[in-house]
Formats: C-alpha cells, structure tokens, sequence
C-alpha cells in the first residue's frame, strides 16, 4: 500500500510515519530560489533539513531544536546536556535595518468615506496654506497612533500609509502623492535653509521601488548639523528619531524642498518668506485685477531690473506697467511666443520669488535724470553665506554704510561675507519692525529692494 502524504501539514522532523517520511524527501528535493523555486518554501527545506540532521546528532529528541531563526541563519547547536534536556541553541543578535524598503503607491486622491463627499481632483495652482507647526503637529499624530506602514491602505483621514503619502497628508495636500510627484508642490532649497516641515526628497527614476523615500525635516539635533530629527513613514509603523543627513543610504542624492503653501515668517525679511512662493494663480493678474499679488509682483519685477517701466511704484491695480515689465522679465530668460506674453505663470512666479534666473538687462541708449541711478537687481540669497566672498557682498555693505548701519564693521566692507555685514545687516532689519527669523541677518529680495530703495 502507498504511504499516504499529507500535503496540509509540514512533517515533523522525528516522526517514523510514511507520510511524514515521504514528505521530508520531496521537501528536501524541492528546488533552490536560484533555480526557480519559491523563497519562503526553500527557507522551509532549509529549516527542515537542519531540524532533521540537529535529530539525528542528538539521537531523535529533537525537541525545542528547531526554532526558526529570523534573518535564515544557520543556528548554532549546543551539545545534549546531561539532564537530558534539549540543547541550547544560540540565536544571533537581529539588527534592524537603517534604510528599510518603501514601495510606494502613485498620485491619486484621498480616500474618503462616502459620508465625506467625493474627492475633489488635486492640482499645484491651488494649494491649501499651513504652518510650519501645523505641518509637524501633524505629522507627531501618525507618530502618537504609529500607522502601520503600507503601500495600498489608507488611514482614516484619507492619506496612504507610505512615506509620500505621509508627506501628503503633513504638507495637507488635496491628493496623495508620490515621491514622483512631490517636488511639484515646493520650492528647492540648500540643505543649510532646512526648517521645520521642509522635506528631504529622494526619487531614483530609472527604479522608484529601490532607494526612493521622503523624510520630514524636524529641526537640527545637533550643532554641527550632522543629524536632524526625521519624521518618517517606514516599516513597521510611523517614527520620528534622529538620523543623519540626509539619510542612512543615498544621502547625497536626497534633495531639500519647502512647501510651497507655507505660512508666516520663516527667514529674511517677511517678503522672503516662502509664503510667497505659493502661485496665486493665473486669475490674479491681467487687466482689471486689483489685488495684493499685483503688488508683490510689481515689487519683485523692480528688484530685477524693472524700474524703469513704472512712472509710479508699482501698486494692486494691473496696469500695462505691470505687463511689460513682467514681459521684460521673461525674454531675459530667454523666452518666447507664449511664454512671454506678459501674464505671470508658475515658472515666472517662481523664478522672481526664488530670485532664479537673469535680471532684465538695462535698456540700451537710454538716459535718465541727472545723478538718477538704477536700483542693483538682487543677486539671490546664496551669495550671502558664510565662506561666500563676490562684489555683491562689498556693494551690500558699502550700502549699509551709506544707509547708517555699518557700525559693525571694524574695517572694509569687503567682498567677503562675515559676521559684521550679518550684524549690519540684522541692524537694518530690525528697524523695518522684523523680529524673530524674519531679521536673521541674511538679505533677502525685499531686505535688498528697501536698502537700495
């Protein structure tokens, strides 16, 4: 009669059945991964073949011998103790991972309960505006629950439960996005900005299941700013711990972004404030608009070079002043046709709010009043920074000088940035009224545009 085979059930490893006798064979003749076979049953044979061979050196008690160890290695058996107890076996310490794998689902909307409404199609011209505290508040509330890490569940407020849509639901976005995606949303930065809530990016595109991940930058943890404190979706669950920067694994290729739609003063002077770099979008300019973001773009314009199309400063009603000059702008990046129509989009908003790009060249032939000069265009932020010397940093402090606020300087200005020309200009700050971060030192566009005013 043919030994029965119980294929429900793993044979135990001193069992003299047939059944079990036969199913050890064809588990110990199963093929390896390498050639084929599946991962999880190979780890089984392998178990098995052990359990069976520590049995059959221990003379068949094989009782407590085969634990299955965690990460597969091959456990260390100890030898049968007189009491005639199984022996001890010797477990390896288990080190977690620093760099655990992410998959991560694609851009899509929030999953909502139908009681909730139907999701509303997330786009970047319109985003909802936060805090910085409100960004980390909500993100210590995944912490405080520890949302199980997973590429296809939704948590109750309607985001995924990997680390883009953690990102998602922190920076309150209308959609769950990807790290694909995120960039869309903010505003690159230097890892030397890093503020609350700014995010940490890394998107391998050739493969965004091996290596990509996004972490949410919690303040510095140490004064050499070698560690930060991350907020972080991973396996098993939702943690906030310090970590190197930018991260255990591919650390040079994650990249820093500040959302776009953050609030309040966050560094510079209270125009410098990524507040502004959110797009208000298309409907706010053009003729009979009438609106503070005509202002703010007029300002930024004149910062570039424009000054010389506005009879009067620039103001919140759209005038053809406004037109041309936002026109001027945009060929000087060497745009043409419809992209330099006159009408602010994204890319135009984000190249003056981030002071990218070129300035509007000065018009050639043309002469103004006698002793008239041109306000300098401001020559971006990273050119005033620690180890940084160029001529803008000599024309800021002669200017500080000219203006009354160069007590600090002990000799010069010069051409290197030192602590002096931050001194000065945390001086000048401060007597706009600016408290806080917002009269840290560092010129920003509007700093600059009422020094030179």
């Amino acid at each position: 009669m043919n030994a029965p085979v119980f294929e429900e059930y793993e044979p135990a490893c001193d069992c003299p059945c047939g059944g079990c006798a036969e199913q050890r064979r064809r588990l110990a003749r199963g093929l390896s991964p390498r050639a084929g076979g599946h991962p999880a049953a190979h780890g089984a044979r392998r178990a098995l073949v052990l359990v069976t061979a520590a049995g059959v050196a221990l003379g068949g008690t094989g009782a407590g011998a085969g634990e299955a160890v965690a990460d597969g290695a091959r456990p260390a058996l100890g030898t049968a103790r007189a009491d005639g107890a199984a022996p001890s076996v010797a477990t390896p310490a288990l080190v977690a991972r620093p760099d655990p794998k992410t998959p991560q689902g694609l851009s899509g909307p929030l999953h909502l309960p139908p009681s909730a409404g139907p999701s509303k199609t997330h786009a970047v011209d319109t985003l909802r505006r936060t805090s910085r505290a409100d960004i980390i508040n909500r993100a210590k509330r995944w912490v405080g629950a520890k949302v199980p890490y997973s590429m296809t569940k939704y948590w109750s407020d309607g985001y995924r439960q990997d680390c883009s849509g953690y990102v998602s639901m922190a920076w309150n976005l209308d959609g769950n996005e990807w790290t694909g995606s995120l960039s869309r949303f903010g505003t690159r930065i230097d890892r030397s900005d890093l503020q609350p809530g700014d995010i940490l990016l890394f998107h391998n595109p050739s493969d965004p299941t091996k290596g990509s991940h996004v972490t949410i930058f919690g303040g510095w943890t140490d004064y050499t700013h070698d560690y930060y404190l991350a907020y972080e979706q991973t396996k098993p669950n939702t943690r906030v711990q310090s970590t190197p920067m930018a991260y255990w694994n591919n650390s040079a290729s994650y990249v820093a972004y500040r959302y776009n739609g953050v609030t309040g003063a966050t560094g510079g002077s209270p125009a410098d404030t990524p507040a502004t770099a959110a797009f208000p979008g298309a409907k706010s300019f053009g003729p009979g608009t009438d609106n503070a973001h005509v202002t703010r773009l007029g300002e930024m314009l004149v910062g570039r070079g424009a000054g010389r199309f506005y009879d009067v400063g620039p103001g919140p009603r759209w005038s053809e002043a406004d037109r041309r000059a936002t026109k001027a702008f945009q060929r000087a990046q060497g745009w043409r046709g419809a992209e330099a129509d006159g009408l602010p989009g994204p890319d135009t908003w984000r190249y003056l709010v981030n002071g990218l790009g070129k300035d509007i060249p000065a018009a050639t032939g043309a002469a103004g009043p006698p002793g008239a000069s041109a306000r300098p265009a401001f020559p971006g932020k990273d050119r005033f920074r620690p180890g940084r010397s160029n001529s803008h940093v000599t024309q800021l402090g002669k200017r500080l000088v000219k203006r009354g606020y160069g007590r600090h300087y002990v000799s010069g200005p010069g051409p290197r940035w030192s602590e002096a020309d931050r001194r000065n200009v945390e001086a000048f700050q401060r007597a706009q009224g600016w408290r806080g971060s917002a009269a840290d030192g560092y010129p920003g566009p509007e700093t600059w545009r009422r020094l030179f005013a």
